[in-house]
């Protein structure tokens, strides 16, 4: 991740008048020319991006010596890993740089090539069947012919008989395909945030030379927000003081309608593990960023690389004034193919969304002729619209178009034998759907990506820290809201709250919160949710000071109170923890309204205390009057009661609280993939290291702990608890993980049959079938939740609850939670 400078002097020599003049630099590492203290050219040799234009006919009054300076990064395009594209960053890897030259550019030469190309592509890719095909073969056959290599005065006339084949027109029936700009940079990945700047800087300088040069270019761009993300973070300064020049040119370029901001939300986010909250945040925050930039908000949501898609999205969409939806990513299905490009999607309130998947299934089309072909031949809604999406440009790692691209486009635009391809903008495309989307099919329900499950459970204090500040700031909301109520003095901290927001939507970009990056990136955001905790602490308390501060005033005479607050819209009864005067802990029953306090002097005396006994086998017993349970010495659950109905929800024979361990073995991305083989693979803990104990005899709350091995070198240790009034079992586990490529699930077999599981998702909950009657049933062998899966039948149920954790499965009568 170093960085070297080079300064580099030139001198052109007078001979060169009136040729088109490049600087060529070729290295592995990704890099920026600058000059005149600004950034003109990004180059990146992975993106085809390996020179800087001069000129492009050298003048007797264009400077003939300039100086340069390249900044160079000791990363690539897909960062600074060896081997594998996905390899982690090896601090040994060396970087090169093996060309740094002042040359002419023959554009004739360059031209006839690119003719060459298209022919040629078109000669074998139309086929035998198709008389174009030999038409174009012939053409490139006679241009060889014209054209001697070292006579340039015989280059015209062969770029003649190629001019004579593009320009021959199609029929109107032929297929329009809407060309955009794109590049694709991903916030954090193979690299940290901070080197996502520089990516965003080499990408958008490069187009905005395109521009310069081709103005019919547009570029669609759904990153744009990062500048302010990282501004508003306070991590944009340096670069602020880098490149407003470069700031000002892409907004000029905005106002023109050739650099086109989309997306809505203000990161591309996971579309699975954002709580509803956060979902409604990022795209509030994208859509003010837009209304305060550009003066409208963005009527597409753009996510094209995200691991699947919530079914309450489009009513999030819907709600947010945003009617249309692109992506790709269901192309990556392992199992099935998802049948259709162009459809609309529901959601569970029955909102509706215009979807467009680019049937070429790519967000990084290069341009060529077989992606033209693909794009039509593979569209699944033929016949129902005649118009699609083709995103062209290098992306994931930034990159973007190249006149490459342009150029052979630019002969493919309305050439007899392949469809039309107009460069065009996002909005033209979906208005030209929206006319034609009268026989348009309907898809319900979510978008679920085939493949990457592992990334519902990679990197768990990422997800843990996910849950937990989501938790912190809905708190801080509440509390701050309230007290600003009740005293009118209280200054809400509208600038504080919405800095840290930022840092938690930043963090729930696709690559970071699925686990799917780089240690370095891990360290960022561990280090952002941290910072959030610290700072949500503080507001919370300075919310809870204002809001009560009369009661805690402590008064002379009176008893030791305790202020309890719940954050929650219903009324809460449960037992507490509270230290008392010589500060010790001591619990205690209170009963708090909804979204309120209660100030707690003698604590509830529960109806029923909580009964624990340790059997003759070493079992436990523990009920409360609601339920009533029995654990083994392994700490396995092997009962567990409604005491009033009776009804027993562990099957016989059978362990709830089973940990097992799977093989993890992927095929090839390893942080993101389970496969459905590991399921082959199932191995039950049972070496135990210390068997299970009373921890807590009783009363108003009774537990027992155990500790297991897992695999070779982990270690596990868990509390079950049971608290007076309380319908449910509690498990605080913790694990010492040392295993690699391994597994690590708790599976609890209950009493119940039903033929789907209930799945709580954004402001909802969802279905899916706990058997595998079709590919597309076992394709999801592991899913997503958010708090909680539940498993009912008529009058009876039983629901498996989490506060950190989001990959689930139920298949037949077993709710398994993934670790």
């Amino acid at each position: 991740w170093e960085t070297c400078w080079f300064k580099v002097e030139l001198s052109i020599p007078p001979a060169w008048a009136g040729r088109e003049v490049h600087f060529v630099w070729e290295s592995d590492g990704e890099g920026m020319v600058w000059r005149d203290a600004q950034p003109v050219q990004g180059l990146t040799k992975e993106g085809e991006k390996t020179s800087y234009i001069l000129t492009s006919s050298l003048k007797e009054t264009d400077p003939h010596s300039l100086t340069l300076y390249v900044e160079l990064a000791c990363n690539g395009l897909f960062g600074a890993g060896k081997g594998s594209m996905i390899a982690p960053p090896d601090p040994d890897r060396r970087f090169t740089l093996s060309k740094a030259e002042l040359v002419v550019f023959n554009r004739d030469v360059y031209e006839l090539l690119v003719d060459l190309e298209i022919l040629l592509d078109m000669a074998q890719l139309l086929g035998e069947e198709n008389q174009r095909s030999f038409q174009a073969l012939y053409t490139a056959n006679q241009m060889v012919n014209v054209c001697d290599v070292m006579d340039p005065s015989t280059f015209p006339a062969a770029r003649d008989l190629a001019v004579a084949i593009f320009s021959q027109r199609n029929g109107e029936s032929q297929h329009t395909i809407h060309a955009v700009g794109h590049c694709h940079i991903d916030s954090a990945w193979l690299w940290p945030y901070e080197e996502t700047i520089r990516k965003c800087a080499r990408s958008w300088v490069t187009v905005v030379r395109l521009m310069e040069c081709n103005p019919e270019l547009t570029f669609a761009c759904s990153q744009l927000r990062l500048i302010s993300v990282l501004w508003q973070a306070q991590q944009f300064e340096w670069v602020r003081s880098w490149y407003p020049g470069l700031y000002r040119q892409i907004q000029d370029f905005v106002a023109k309608g050739q650099f086109v901001p989309v997306g809505g939300t203000w990161v591309e986010m996971d579309g699975n593990l954002p709580s509803g909250e956060s979902m409604v945040r990022q795209f509030l925050q994208g859509q003010r960023f837009f209304q305060e930039q550009f003066g409208r908000i963005c009527s597409e949501f753009w996510l094209p690389d995200t691991f699947g898609y919530s079914a309450q999205l489009p009513q999030l969409m819907r709600g947010c004034g945003i009617r249309r939806f692109l992506t790709q990513k269901l192309s990556w299905n392992l199992v099935n193919t998802f049948p259709h490009h162009t459809f609309f999607w529901e959601g569970i309130d029955g909102s509706r969304v215009l979807t467009h998947f680019p049937p070429g299934d790519s967000y990084e089309m290069h341009g060529r002729v077989e992606e033209m072909l693909k794009t039509v031949k593979n569209n699944k809604d033929k016949g129902r619209v005649n118009h699609s999406a083709l995103l062209f440009g290098f992306g994931d790692g930034g990159g973007g178009p190249t006149q490459k691209m342009l150029d052979r486009m630019k002969r493919m635009s309305d050439t007899d034998g392949l469809p039309r391809v107009h460069i065009s903008t996002p909005d033209r495309l979906f208005s030209v759907l929206e006319k034609e989307s009268s026989q348009l099919c309907t898809w319900v329900g979510e978008l679920f990506l085939e493949l990457h499950n592992g990334t519902y459970t990679t990197q768990a204090q990422i997800k843990k820290g996910n849950r937990e500040c989501e938790r912190i700031l809905h708190d801080v909301e509440v509390l701050s809201t309230l007290a600003v109520a009740r005293d009118g003095a209280f200054q809400y901290p509208a600038s504080q709250l919405q800095r840290l927001w930022r840092l938690l939507l930043l963090n729930q970009f696709h690559d970071v919160l699925p686990g799917s990056c780089i240690q370095l990136v891990v360290e960022d955001a561990l280090q952002y949710y941290t910072e959030i905790r610290r700072a949500g602490a503080r507001l919370q308390e300075e919310a809870v000071q204002s809001l009560c501060r009369e009661l805690l005033q402590p008064k002379v005479g009176s008893t030791e109170s305790t202020l309890v607050l719940n954050t929650l819209p219903w009324e809460r009864t449960a037992v507490i923890s509270r230290t008392g005067p010589a500060g010790t802990e001591t619990l205690a029953l209170v009963t708090v309204p909804s979204m309120g306090y209660a100030l707690v002097r003698e604590p509830l005396l529960p109806p029923q205390p909580v009964a624990v006994r340790k059997q003759e086998d070493g079992s436990i017993a523990m009920e409360n009057g609601v339920i009533a349970v029995c654990l083994d010495m392994m700490g396995h659950l092997t009962s567990l009661r409604l005491v009033d109905s009776e009804r027993e929800a562990v099957p016989d024979g059978c362990y709830a609280n089973q940990f097992a361990l799977f093989d993890d073995v992927p095929l090839y991305w390893d942080a993101w993939d389970v496969m459905d083989y590991h399921l082959e693979t199932r191995k039950p803990v049972t070496t135990l290291l210390k068997p299970l104990e009373i921890t807590l005899a009783g009363g108003l709350r009774g537990s027992a702990s155990f500790s297991l091995q897992i695999g070779e070198s982990s270690t596990l240790t868990q509390e079950i608890i049971l608290d007076a009034t309380c319908p449910y079992l509690r498990f605080l586990t913790q694990v010492e993980w040392k295993e690699a490529h391994k597994f690590l699930k708790v599976e609890f077999p209950v009493q119940v049959r039903s033929t789907n599981a209930t799945y709580e998702i954004q402001f909802g909950h969802l279905q899916r079938p706990t058997h595998w009657n079709t590919s597309w049933d076992w394709a999801r062998f592991e899913v997503w939740a958010h708090k909680w899966l539940d498993l009912s039948e008529h009058g009876f149920g039983v629901a498996l609850l989490n506060d950190c954790k989001y990959g689930a499965s139920a298949h037949g009568n077993v709710l398994s939670l993934s670790l």
